[in-house]
């Protein structure tokens, strides 16, 4: 069975996740999920009330690849998305000139971890995925009660209690979602980039075993 991970996001801009040619990654913020998440496991993301106050859902991607140690900024493949803010540089990771997402210097150590061994430079792709964004809707509080009370409960520190039932209408959820959306992008990102980093916010991620 896949590990499920949900949180809110405070921002969705087009960093966290970053959706652009058929791929969805997470390369910045949330190092805990990145770190945990692999090949197969779930990812949810819902809006916090400061972004919607609804708690629409904004996305579901099932994990395809996670790339370790830095590659993804590594790697010239990725070098043109929007995420890849960070580039390798003399044995250090600095930030891109012109980088559109966490301009602030400490933001590299949140993202990627302390030189030099930056243990959180980890980034889960998926090409097996439904983005949202501004198209996203609460119509999943009527269906799945128990995601609803979780997402709505969800906040700094807060743990939901695992447990088969939640387990269980997560992914049905996450089946629904598939069967009614039929394409890997509906919307665009909720909002524009802008110098707020993200990830100073209350809310945090929760795994479901």
């Amino acid at each position: 069975m896949p590990r499920i991970f949900f949180y809110k996001l405070t921002a969705d801009n087009g960093g966290a996740p970053c959706v652009e040619r058929g791929l969805l990654s997470l390369a910045i913020c949330k190092p805990m999920i990145r770190g945990s998440a692999e090949d197969g496991d779930l990812i949810f993301g819902f809006s916090a009330n400061s972004l919607r106050r609804d708690n629409r859902l904004l996305f579901v991607a099932r994990v395809t690849d996670t790339l370790r140690n830095g590659k993804y900024f590594k790697d010239s493949r990725y070098a043109w998305r929007d995420d890849c803010i960070y580039r390798f540089r003399a044995g250090r990771f600095v930030r891109r000139k012109g980088a559109r997402h966490h301009p602030h210097r400490e933001d590299l150590t949140h993202d990627l971890g302390t030189y030099p061994n930056y243990p959180r430079a980890n980034v889960l792709l998926s090409n097996d995925f439904r983005y949202f964004g501004r198209e996203g809707t609460n119509e999943y509080k009527s269906k799945f009660p128990l995601v609803k009370d979780a997402v709505e409960r969800l906040g700094r520190g807060h743990r939901v209690p695992d447990g088969e039932a939640l387990h269980k209408e997560l992914l049905d959820m996450a089946d629904w979602v598939w069967r009614n959306a039929g394409r890997k992008v509906m919307g665009s990102p909720t909002s524009a980039p802008s110098r707020y980093s993200c990830h100073r916010s209350k809310y945090c991620g929760v795994v479901v075993q």
